[in-house]
């Protein structure tokens, strides 16, 4: 059961979907209103496109191939699907933030291709999501996680018994990511490209946070 987890996972689910938030947001104010946090608007612009090849089609497809990368990376470091504390997933975050320092450099100076790290950034982060106790958690796009919450209101409407803790983790991941959105389209009118700093330093955080928690686990369990 979902209940059985630790209570840094609402809050590391929280903070990820905030910053997929904030890039996507970025993205689409600043990549020529192209997305980068999710795949769906991305695929159906290039299927437009194959009717109509324009110099965009490669531009589309390479978006698709970089989010693709960054999720194989993720997969590569995780060997599973499932929450295990002592995964690589400090390893994970920190390539990451170097994914996303590229992009903000690429970007800074003018390249298009900023976008493709800035995409393998997000299929990264996205494969960190595992599945939690049935639950498909994903913290770059919240199609799924809407679907997901509408599911668990039927069952409960149909009698059966419903899971607080997995309707307040998705509820989070909707807060953080529409949070996350706001606070990028702020930061990108104050700062342009240069706000994707705020995740990139999260990302390290985390990173370094989560390094710091499994160090103390292994302490505690040596005791």
């Amino acid at each position: 059961m979902i209940s059985r987890l630790p209570k840094w996972v609402e809050l590391g689910a929280f903070v990820l979907a905030l910053v997929a938030g904030v890039v996507n947001a970025i993205a689409l104010l600043g990549f020529e209103n192209q997305a980068v946090s999710h795949l769906s608007g991305t695929a159906t612009l290039l299927g437009t496109h194959l009717t109509n090849p324009s110099s965009a089609l490669l531009h589309l497809v390479l978006l698709l191939v970089s989010f693709v990368a960054g999720s194989a990376v993720a997969g590569a470091l995780l060997h599973g699907a499932t929450l295990k504390l002592g995964r690589h997933y400090d390893t994970a975050l920190l390539l990451e933030a170097v994914l996303l320092l590229v992009a903000l450099g690429l970007l800074y100076f003018g390249s298009y291709h900023g976008h493709y790290f800035a995409s393998a950034a997000c299929g990264l982060q996205n494969a960190l999501a595992t599945t939690y106790s049935g639950a498909i958690v994903r913290t770059t796009h919240m199609t799924g996680i809407f679907t997901d919450l509408g599911i668990m209101l039927g069952a409960r409407w149909r009698g059966e018994p419903f899971d607080r803790r997995k309707a307040q983790l998705f509820l989070l991941i909707i807060s953080g990511f529409i949070g996350g959105g706001a606070l990028g389209a702020w930061l990108f009118r104050e700062y342009h490209f240069m706000a994707l700093l705020l995740p990139i330093g999260v990302c390290l955080g985390l990173a370094f946070l989560y390094r710091v928690y499994l160090v103390e686990q292994r302490f505690d369990s040596t005791e």
